[in-house]
C-alpha cells in the first residue's frame, strides 16, 4: 500500500474543508443506500454490533474506481440508516490483499488479544497472493478505530490459490467458534471449529448443491427464527455463486449443516440481477431478527457502471426470518424498521381501477410505495417507474404463469456494457392468496429494490434514468386490476 496515497486520500474525507454533502449529490447517486464517498466498492465484509455501534466494513480500493488493492473500509451507524465514514481500517499489505472475511466481539477473549480489560474485535479475513489464499487474523482494542494484524498470521492455511472467505459465529451449545469457509472452484463449502479464534480444525463439509454455474464465493451460516412461531428457529447457509446468490434452509448441529429443501433447487435471497456477497451481523442484541447487507453489483458490468466518483454500494438492510410454504423452506426479508424515519409527504389511494395503463399523481426517483393489487387469473399487470420518453421500468406479475418479473429493457443509459442490456428481465414463481399481490418498492436513483408478498420474494436491480425520467405508471392487459390499497411517501437522504 503507498502510504502517502492512503495519507492524502485520509486528508482530503476527513479536513474540516471536506463535507459529505459536497459528494453526494452527484447523478445516480443513491440516498438512502450506503455508497462510499470516492472509488470502488464491492463485498461487505465484517458486519458486527458492539457498544452501541453498527460497524460495516467493505472490500474497498482506495486508489482508483475499479478493482484493486483491496482492503477493508469501515464505517459506523447508530441505526442502519445514517452512517459515519472512518479511515480504512485495514490496510493491504506488501503483496498481501485484504479479501472478504468476518468480525467478532471476543468477549471471553478467548483470542488473548484483549488488555488491560478490554474486550477485543477480531477480523478473520483471507490474506490473498498471486499464488495463494489463507485465513488471517487482525484485531481491535478501541472499538474498531484502529487495527493490529496478527504477527503469526496465516491462522489457516491449506495451501490452495482459491480458499476464502471466512465467515465466523459463536456456536453456543458447544462454546466454540465455527468458521464457514469456501473452496470456489470445487463449489464446497467447509466448516472449521476453533476455542480460541487461532487454532482451527475441519469438521465438516457442504456442497456441490443448487446453482453449480459460477465459483462459489462469500458463505455464511446462521441462524433464524420461523415467522409467526415464537421459540423456533432454522439454521440458513447463504452464499454466492457468481454472480448471483442462493440458499439453504435446514438444520446445524454444531458440526454438519444438513439441508431441508430439495438438494438441487435453487432458491434465491434476491432473484434481480444486482445483489451479490451478503452476509449476516454477528453479536446482534437478543431481541432483534437477524438483518443482513449485500452489495449492489454485477461481476459482468461492475467496474463499468456510469457513476463518478464512486462505483458501487450496499443495498439496504434487511431482516430475515423462515417460513414453510407449500412443503419447503423459504427465507422472507423485509426493509429493517428504521428505514421509516425517512418517509415524508405520504400520498394515498384507494380502490383504484386499473385497465391498460394509468399514471399516478406522483413522481420521483427517492421513494417508497406499498401496493395491494387484487388480481384475477389472466392478468397481466403491475407497475412502471422511470417513466419518460419513451423510458420506463416495468415490475410486473404474469397471473397465468403465476411468475412475478422486473424488465429494465427500456430504461435510459444502457450503452456503458453489452452484459448490462443483455441482463435485462428476471422472473421466478409467485403463488398468490386470495389473488391478492403486495408490493414493496424502494428507488433510490440508480436502485430498485422490490420486496413481495412480505418478503417471499426480492428483486434488486440497478437503472441510470434520465433526470426526467420520474413518472410512475399502473398497468394492467388482459383483464382488470383493482389497486386496493396504495402508499408512497418521499424519502429522505441520510447524507
Amino acid at each position: 500500500m503507498k502510504a502517502g496515497i492512503l495519507f492524502s486520500l485520509f486528508v482530503f474525507l476527513f479536513s474540516p474543508a471536506f463535507t459529505q454533502n459536497q459528494l453526494y449529490k452527484e447523478k445516480f447517486r443513491p440516498q438512502f443506500h450506503f455508497s462510499p464517498a470516492l472509488h470502488w466498492t464491492n463485498d461487505p465484509n465484517g458486519l458486527v454490533f458492539h457498544n452501541g455501534e453498527y460497524h460495516l466494513f467493505y472490500q474497498y480500493n482506495p486508489m482508483g474506481i475499479r478493482w484493486g488493492h483491496m482492503s477493508w473500509a469501515h464505517a459506523v451507524s447508530k441505526d442502519l440508516v445514517h452512517w459515519q465514514h472512518l479511515p480504512v481500517a485495514i490496510e493491504e499489505g506488501k503483496d498481501v490483499m485484504i479479501f472478504s472475511g468476518t468480525c467478532v466481539v471476543d468477549e471471553k477473549n478467548s483470542s488473548g488479544f484483549g488488555k488491560d480489560g478490554k474486550i477485543p474485535m477480531v477480523a478473520i479475513y483471507t490474506g490473498h497472493t498471486a499464488t495463494n489464499q489463507s485465513q488471517h487474523l487482525a484485531y481491535s482494542l478501541d472499538n474498531g478505530r484502529s487495527w493490529t494484524k496478527y504477527d503469526k498470521n496465516p491462522v489457516l492455511d491449506i495451501g490452495k490459490k482459491d480458499f476464502r472467505d471466512p465467515k465466523v459465529c459463536w456456536y453456543a451449545p458447544q462454546q466454540k467458534w465455527v468458521m464457514t469457509v469456501i473452496l470456489p472452484s470445487e463449489k464446497e463449502i467447509q466448516f472449521y471449529s476453533s476455542r480460541n479464534l487461532i487454532e482451527w480444525v475441519l469438521m465438516s463439509s457442504f456442497g456441490p448443491a443448487g446453482d453449480t454455474s459460477g465459483i462459489w464465493e462469500c458463505p455464511d451460516l446462521f441462524e433464524v427464527p420461523v415467522a409467526n412461531e415464537p421459540g423456533k428457529s432454522k439454521w440458513v447457509l447463504m452464499h454466492s455463486p457468481a454472480p448471483y446468490m442462493q440458499y439453504f434452509v435446514g438444520e446445524f448441529d454444531g458440526t454438519n449443516f444438513k439441508c431441508d429443501n430439495p438438494f438441487t433447487k435453487i432458491y434465491r435471497p434476491d432473484y434481480g440481477p444486482d445483489y451479490y456477497a451478503a452476509i449476516v451481523y454477528n453479536n446482534l442484541p437478543k431481541e432483534m431478527l437477524p438483518v443482513s447487507i449485500g452489495w449492489v453489483n454485477n461481476w459482468n458490468y461492475a467496474e463499468d457502471i456510469p457513476t463518478m466518483p464512486w462505483r458501487g454500494a450496499m443495498s439496504m438492510p434487511r431482516n430475515l426470518s423462515v417460513k414453510k410454504i407449500n412443503g419447503e423452506w423459504l427465507l422472507l426479508q423485509q426493509p429493517v424498521a428504521a428505514l421509516q424515519q425517512l418517509r415524508s409527504n405520504l400520498m394515498l389511494w384507494r380502490e383504484v381501477s386499473v385497465v391498460g395503463t394509468k399514471s399516478l399523481p406522483a413522481k420521483g426517483q427517492q421513494f417508497e410505495m406499498d401496493l395491494v393489487l387484487d388480481i384475477n387469473s389472466s392478468t397481466l399487470c403491475g407497475i412502471k417507474l422511470a417513466a419518460g420518453k419513451g423510458h420506463e421500468m416495468e415490475i410486473g406479475y404474469d397471473a397465468s404463469a403465476k411468475k412475478i418479473y422486473i424488465d429494465r429493457s427500456k430504461t435510459a443509459n444502457q450503452s456503458f456494457h453489452k452484459r448490462f442490456a443483455e441482463l435485462k428481465r428476471y422472473e421466478t414463481p409467485l403463488l398468490l392468496s386470495n389473488n391478492q399481490l403486495r408490493l414493496r418498492i424502494f428507488f433510490d436513483h440508480s436502485i430498485v429494490t422490490v420486496f413481495a408478498n412480505e418478503g417471499e420474494v426480492v428483486f434488486t436491480t440497478q437503472i441510470f434514468p434520465g433526470i426526467e425520467d420520474s413518472g410512475i405508471e399502473l398497468f394492467s392487459t388482459n383483464g382488470k386490476a383493482i389497486l386496493k390499497l396504495g402508499k408512497f411517501w418521499m424519502m429522505k437522504t441520510t447524507w
